[in-house]
């Protein structure tokens, strides 16, 4: 198809139509830290919403109008389901917020905070509860053995 066919604004329009963000239909569980983590994503998704609005009007930058509208639904939706769920100060028993430390089948220990979706993140030792690492030893207690797929942990600590 020729150029002249084309609107300039196509490929705009396109990227202002984003998609919500999924949203899990798990409970929203947070640790106190999550629940703080939510409000500020939100108080910044409210600030990135002002910012577009007063920028000279949506036909300027409709883009940057729509990622801030879809934050600000995200962050609003799961501020309004969050259910705060301090850690238990009870730790024969891995529940929400615990830190962990299992053996694996390998011979590797692994040690990890179980926490909310919106606050997990691997890489620096926190896993959503709904991870299956972290169904995999959910109410259980030192020396028990949780199933992971083909292989298992054993809980060697928690805290």
């Amino acid at each position: 198809m020729s150029v002249a066919f084309t609107k300039e604004g196509d490929a705009e329009a396109a990227a202002a139509d984003l998609p919500d963000r999924p949203v899990s239909s798990h409970p929203n569980l947070v640790t106190p830290e999550g629940l703080a983590s939510i409000e500020a994503a939100l108080a910044e998704a409210r600030r990135a919403y002002s910012a577009a609005q007063a920028s000279g009007g949506v036909e300027a930058d409709r883009t940057a109008m729509a990622r801030a509208t879809r934050e600000l639904r995200y962050w609003t939706s799961r501020r309004g389901s969050a259910q705060l769920t301090p850690a238990s100060s009870e730790k024969s028993v891995v529940r929400f917020g615990a830190q962990v430390t299992v053996l694996r089948d390998d011979g590797r220990s692994q040690t990890f905070r179980i926490v909310g979706e919106d606050e997990a993140d691997p890489a620096r030792g926190a896993i959503a509860y709904v991870a299956p690492l972290a169904r995999a030893v959910l109410g259980r207690s030192v020396g028990e053995i949780g199933s992971l797929g083909a292989s298992e942990v054993e809980i060697t600590a928690i805290s």
